[in-house]
């Protein structure tokens, strides 16, 4: 992946951008009163590797004037039927509402669907205001069936 919108460059993750993209996940945890949880939620952002690229699935940054200021993910997962979750889709509050967080999401979409994938799934939390508006307006139907701690609700939306 790399695709520019606007100045902003999206990008696949690298080595080293392991401690900068877990900087800007634990700053907007924090921003909303969630916690940073590296033995658990957030493992999966110290080992990009393992969770993301060794499963198939892709892990990007966002960069502006060489610094990373958002990121978006997914792998697939044993849930539905060639399903696979959205994760890690943050942005600093820098750079929203200006229509960023819209265009990963329809990117995200577009790799997934270009791999064969039919379900995409994604939990968040009711906190997350502005996250819940995304993903309703996208086509993201409630389901059932939370599996992270720090979350409260999950969507699903099945590609044609």
């Amino acid at each position: 992946m790399r695709e520019h919108y606007r100045d902003f460059l999206i990008r696949n993750w690298e080595k080293g951008d392991r401690t900068r993209a877990a900087a800007v996940i634990s700053y907007v945890l924090s921003e909303y009163g969630l916690g940073w949880e590296p033995n658990d939620a957030d493992r999966d952002v110290l080992q990009v590797e393992e969770f993301y690229l060794a499963t198939g699935g892709e892990f990007w940054v966002i960069e502006h004037q060489s610094q990373i200021v958002g990121t978006g993910a997914y792998y697939p997962i044993n849930r539905g039927e060639k399903a696979v979750e959205i994760r890690k889709m943050y942005l600093l509050p820098s750079v929203r509402g200006i229509g960023l967080g819209k265009y990963l999401l329809q990117q995200l979409e577009a790799a997934i669907a270009n791999r064969g994938f039919q379900q995409i799934w994604i939990e968040t939390a009711s906190i997350l205001v502005e996250a819940v508006k995304l993903y309703e307006s996208h086509g993201y139907q409630p389901e059932t069936g939370v599996e992270t701690a720090r979350c409260d609700r999950v969507y699903v939306k099945y590609l044609d």
